[in-house]
């Protein structure tokens, strides 16, 4: 049995709720490790005439719907933009998420990106750095307030953290998260993960303290050894409605439990 977990982002776009929580479901009953979504009011592609018409639904709520439809699949998004909700607010959404799932939650956040979600929902977008800054500002408000509530999470609610920029993004990952999120080709995962280790040791932790997750095309599976000799705990890949096909998440289940 492989210690490299297999998650599958559903991406809630083009699809009815239906189609959502039937390939949910279908994910638990597969062996799929981790369920999750993504943090967006628009499609991100796929799209007619323009890529980001169509259908799509919010992330928390269906989160916390999830929570109660499955019962043994971790579940989370990859990842929450931290610009959409007060940070102490989002600790209790996630707390109450995990208590409702039985402590199977993983939070995850970035600072976000998709400048449409922003104006279309009347937040500021700023700059790439001020979204970092924010994101900086937020982890520790969002841990404390997770310290306080009452009742405290069920699970571990691990944090993950995705992106990849080395002067900022990976320092926040030393500091505050459990698991990184991260993505590119294997030089560019590997250089990245040793940036992160780098940053670890600057900040006092022990880089074998963050989990790491990668994102990986599904048609890629002659990638997973590799991946996993850089050190990926996790592999994600991602589905498209409406349809949700899982041939290539059947693969992907079988290399885990082949390597």
């Amino acid at each position: 049995m492989s210690d490299v977990r297999i998650a599958v982002q559903i991406h809630p776009q083009h699809a009815d709720y239906a189609d959502i929580r039937r390939a949910a479901s279908e994910a638990e009953e597969l062996g799929v490790d981790v369920l999750y979504n993504w943090d967006h009011f628009y499609p991100l592609y796929g799209g007619e005439p323009d890529a980001t018409v169509g259908k799509h639904f919010e992330c928390w709520t269906m989160l916390g719907a999830w929570a109660e439809a499955t019962e043994k699949i971790r579940l989370g998004a990859l990842v929450t933009c931290n610009s959409y909700r007060n940070p102490q607010l989002l600790a209790d959404m996630a707390r109450t998420v995990d208590v409702i799932s039985g402590g199977r939650l993983i939070l995850g956040i970035g600072s976000g990106w998709f400048e449409k979600d922003y104006d279309e929902y009347d937040y500021e977008f700023g700059t790439a750095i001020g979204r970092l800054h924010a994101l900086d500002a937020a982890m520790p408000v969002i841990k404390d307030r997770l310290a306080q509530l009452d009742p405290q999470p069920t699970g571990s609610l691990p944090i993950l953290i995705g992106g990849g920029g080395e002067k900022v993004t990976l320092r926040i990952v030393a500091q505050y998260a459990d698991i990184w999120h991260g993505f590119g080709d294997i030089e560019t995962y590997t250089h990245k993960s040793n940036v992160l280790d780098e940053w670890c040791t600057k900040v006092g932790r022990d880089p074998s303290a963050v989990e790491r997750s990668v994102g990986v095309s599904p048609d890629k599976i002659e990638l997973g050894d590799a991946y996993k000799a850089a050190g990926a705990n996790e592999i994600t890949i991602g589905i498209n409605g409406p349809d949700y096909d899982m041939g290539a998440v059947k693969e992907w289940l079988a290399w885990r439990d082949g390597s």
